[in-house]
């Protein structure tokens, strides 16, 4: 008896673990119904990011307030240590580091890379972290995101911020560099994450 027992029980664990699981994929990202998005005049989200070229890779801690006339960014270590500060106008970009280690240029998007030592856009990932095409490239829908000025774009989940469906994982790759983004929580004009 104490044989049929274990007998049928390990039955149960080999059946159990011949099955496979399988994972739901991502909802499309549906370019048409994302156009209310462009009408929000402020947002910000806290998250993680991290950024891998072939020369080199880091990770931080990201923070990102948006308002029509600037963008806020802080990047820190863990424990909130190296924090540096881009403030980002239509003209101008603000490094600081803490300390008195101020820079300014005139040319941000120019300066911020040479800075992070590999291009990235930052012009486009203000759309591009909302789940939107920038205005006026040419953009290609894909299965979970989109191609953009030689980039790829993915969103392998998301999440509800209101009535607003909006990335929580991104993706973004072009030839060697790729930036990967987790947002833990978004602010919309007046709606937060709910999960």
């Amino acid at each position: 008896m104490k044989r049929q027992v274990i007998a049928s029980l390990l039955a149960i664990f080999m059946l159990a673990s011949c099955a496979t699981v399988t994972e739901r994929p991502a909802p499309a990202l549906d370019l048409t119904q994302r156009a209310a998005l462009y009408e929000i005049r402020a947002w910000e989200f806290t998250g993680r990011l991290a950024l891998m070229s072939e020369q080199d890779s880091w990770s931080a801690s990201i923070s990102w307030r948006h308002i029509p006339t600037m963008e806020k960014i802080k990047l820190a270590g863990p424990l909130g240590q190296g924090a540096t500060v881009i403030e980002l106008t239509d003209d101008r970009v603000k490094i600081d580091r803490g300390g008195g280690d101020v820079e300014i240029s005139e040319q941000p998007e120019t300066f911020v890379n040479h800075k992070l030592g590999m291009f990235v856009p930052l012009r486009s990932l203000g759309y591009w972290v909302l789940g939107l095409v920038r205005p006026g490239q040419d953009s290609q829908q894909m299965a979970q995101g989109f191609l953009q000025d030689g980039w790829y774009v993915d969103f392998p989940e998301l999440q509800n911020v209101g009535v607003h469906t909006m990335p929580r994982k991104m993706t973004v790759m072009k030839d060697k560099v790729k930036l990967k983004l987790i947002i833990d929580h978004w602010k919309l004009d007046d709606a937060t994450t709910t999960r």
